[in-house]
C-alpha cells in the first residue's frame, strides 16, 4: 500500500469513488479482497479506504474487460502483466460461446413460436371427429426408424420409442427444443390396405438448424384431415378418412401422418393428445 505525504489533496472515499464510477461500494470491495484493485491508501486507525481519481483508468479497464466476458481471476493476472497475445485468445473464445449462445436463443425463441402457434391451431380446430379438407404447407422433419411398429403395442410402449427418438436426436445434435409435439408416419400402401404397421416418429424441425441430410421434406398440397382428442381413437377414426376418401373418390398421394397439434396434462398413465390425423389427397 502506497502512503503519500500529500495525499489528502486528491483522496476520495470509497462511496465517492463508488459514485464517480457508477460502481457499487460492495464491488470495489469485492476487487479489493480479490487483489484485483485496492485503494491507493487505508487509514491504519479507521481502515477506510482512499482512493485517487487517477484510478479510475485501471477501473475503466477492469470494468471493460468484465463487459467483453473476462473472469475476474484472469483480468486480476492481466492488470499485473498484460499478455495481448493471451488476451486476443480469451476474447476470441468469448466470442465462440457467444455465437453459440445465440444459436440456443434462436431456437428457444422458435421452440415458442412453435408452441404458440400450435396453441393458436388448437383454439380455431374443427370439433373432435371432425373431417376436413386443408392446404397444409411444406414442413420439414426429422424421421426416425424404430422397428419396432408400436400399433402392436400399448401407450407405454410409445413413450419407450419416443425416449429412443431423444436419444437419437442427442446423438446428431439435434436440439432437445425440438422434441415436442412428436408424431407418427404410417406408409401410404399401409394405410391404403387397413394395414396398421408403422415404425416410424417424427419431429418437426427447421432448415437452419438440422444438416440437411437429416431432414425429410413433406412437400405443401391438400390434405383430407380429422382431428382426434384422445390417442386411443386414432384407429377408428383413419377407418373413417378412408371412408370420406373413397366417398369423395379421393386418390391418396402420400403417407399418412398423426401429428399432434397439442400436448395437455392428463395423468401418468396416458399423454394427452389433440391430434390432427391426415393424408395428401388429389380430387378426381
Amino acid at each position: 500500500m502506497i502512503k503519500l505525504t500529500n495525499f489528502n489533496v486528491k483522496k476520495m472515499t470509497i462511496g465517492e469513488m463508488a459514485k464517480i464510477n457508477r460502481i457499487s461500494e460492495q464491488t470495489l470491495r469485492l476487487y479489493d479482497r480479490e487483489g484485483l484493485f485496492s485503494p491507493l491508501y487505508r487509514d491504519e486507525n479507521t481502515g477506510y479506504r482512499y482512493y485517487d481519481i487517477r484510478q479510475s483508468a485501471q477501473l475503466d479497464m477492469i470494468r471493460y474487460m468484465k463487459a467483453l466476458g473476462m473472469p475476474l481471476k484472469e483480468i486480476r493476472v492481466h492488470m499485473k502483466k498484460w499478455d495481448m497475445g493471451r488476451v486476443k485468445q480469451l476474447l476470441k473464445e468469448n466470442r465462440d460461446a457467444i455465437d453459440q449462445k445465440i444459436v440456443e436463443l434462436n431456437l428457444q425463441k422458435r421452440a415458442i413460436e412453435r408452441t404458440i402457434d400450435s396453441y393458436e391451431r388448437y383454439e380455431a380446430a374443427p370439433p373432435d371427429g371432425a373431417i376436413v379438407l386443408e392446404y397444409i404447407q411444406k414442413r420439414r422433419m426429422y424421421v426416425k426408424e424404430t422397428k419396432t411398429n408400436f400399433y402392436d403395442y400399448e401407450i407405454d410402449e410409445y413413450e419407450r420409442l419416443l425416449r429412443s427418438l431423444k436419444e437419437d436426436m442427442a446423438a446428431r445434435n439435434i436440439s432437445t427444443f425440438y422434441f415436442a409435439n412428436a408424431g407418427t408416419i404410417l406408409k401410404r400402401e399401409n394405410f391404403m390396405k387397413r394395414n396398421l404397421y408403422s415404425t416410424q416418429v417424427f419431429v418437426f424441425v427447421d432448415q437452419e438448424y438440422v444438416d440437411e441430410e437429416l431432414i425429410t421434406v413433406i412437400p405443401a398440397g391438400s390434405y383430407l384431415c380429422i382431428y382426434c382428442d384422445r390417442f386411443s381413437k386414432e384407429k377408428e377414426y383413419m377407418d373413417r378418412l378412408l371412408a370420406a376418401i373413397e366417398e369423395n373418390h379421393y386418390t391418396v398421394t402420400g403417407d399418412y401422418i398423426c401429428e399432434v397439434i397439442v400436448e395437455m396434462p392428463l395423468d401418468y398413465k396416458e399423454r394427452g393428445m389433440f391430434l390432427r390425423l391426415q393424408v395428401p389427397v388429389r380430387m378426381s
